[in-house]
């Protein structure tokens, strides 16, 4: 049996795994991301690494991360809440940290590579994944393969613009008005409250307590997120759409997502956009990196 450190680098924490080669966890933690430097950073991937080694054989070191992962030169473009990312060649730093072969590839694209593998998905070839948080990242994959694009920015479906776009401004986007944090502000914006106070479990909590005006800016929102998802399919028309994030775990959640897509009306007869919860949850990016890692090794092999 193989054996492969696995990381899920978060703005806040850290996930690691020690797993073997079918995406079975053997050990499993988490630690906070480091917030100082890069330097701070490659070093706490090194020492579990190195931990990891001292009681098995390591093939290699699988990540799943932030931005616009370029998986050919280990250079992360655009941004996220780790700065110090963004720019240096992460891959070559951290080869030359633990001596292993390193495979990189941004957080959402390893959602879906996840459900491809051993999830929702894998009996699919074209499928679109959504991952909801406080923006909304996704995956495309056609013909069972995951798409970057140009830029490698496939799949960035937040970045959609929605609303008010005629205006002088560029508009309201499907992050800013369909993720956890477009929620957010939406709701402070009309209780008149700081944005900080609240969190997408608050505001469900106050929905369910009675609040008229938070439970109306519930229905707003998911009936923009059922408006992207609606549009995404007539694009790509894909064998299935998931969701995950957080919030997709949410007792009643996707099936309220498909009552709203219910609503919308098809005109070729017998068509229908229905969405699926993703299959792994906090596990998803784990799962998808060393896929990832897996497939990109063969190739190069």
């Amino acid at each position: 049996m193989n054996y492969y450190a696995v990381f899920d680098v978060g703005g806040s924490a850290i996930k690691y795994a020690l797993m073997d080669e079918t995406g079975s966890f053997i050990e499993k933690s988490s630690l906070p991301t480091p917030k100082k430097s890069l330097a701070e950073f490659i070093d706490t991937i090194g020492d579990i690494v190195g931990e990891f080694k001292k009681s098995y054989l390591v093939k290699g070191l699988a990540i799943s991360i932030p931005g616009a992962v370029n998986v050919e030169t280990g250079i992360i473009e655009g941004s996220s809440a780790l700065p110090y990312i963004h720019g240096p060649n992460i891959k070559d730093l951290l080869q030359d940290r633990t001596e292993l072969p390193v495979e990189l590839e941004n957080d959402a694209n390893c959602a879906g590579l996840a459900e491809g593998w051993i999830g929702a998905a894998k009996d699919v070839k074209d499928y679109l994944c959504i991952v909801l948080g406080i923006g909304i990242g996704g995956a495309v994959v056609l013909d069972k393969k995951l798409r970057h694009g140009k830029n490698g920015f496939a799949g960035e479906f937040g970045y959609m613009l929605m609303e008010d776009y005629l205006g002088p401004n560029t508009g309201e986007s499907y992050s800013s008005l369909a993720a956890v944090g477009g929620l957010i502000q939406q709701v402070a914006k009309r209780k008149g409250i700081d944005p900080n106070v609240l969190t997408g479990k608050k505001i469900f909590e106050l929905a369910e307590n009675g609040d008229t005006e938070v439970a109306d800016e519930i229905d707003k929102f998911m009936r923009r997120l059922a408006v992207g998802i609606y549009n995404l399919h007539f694009i790509l028309d894909p064998e299935k759409i998931l969701i995950g994030g957080a919030i997709s775990h949410r007792e009643g959640f996707v099936e309220k997502i498909n009552e709203k897509l219910q609503q919308m009306k098809y005109e070729p007869e017998g068509l229908t956009v229905k969405v699926e919860r993703c299959q792994f949850g906090n596990d998803s990016n784990l799962i998808g990196a060393l896929y990832h890692f897996l497939q990109r090794q063969k190739d190069i092999l």
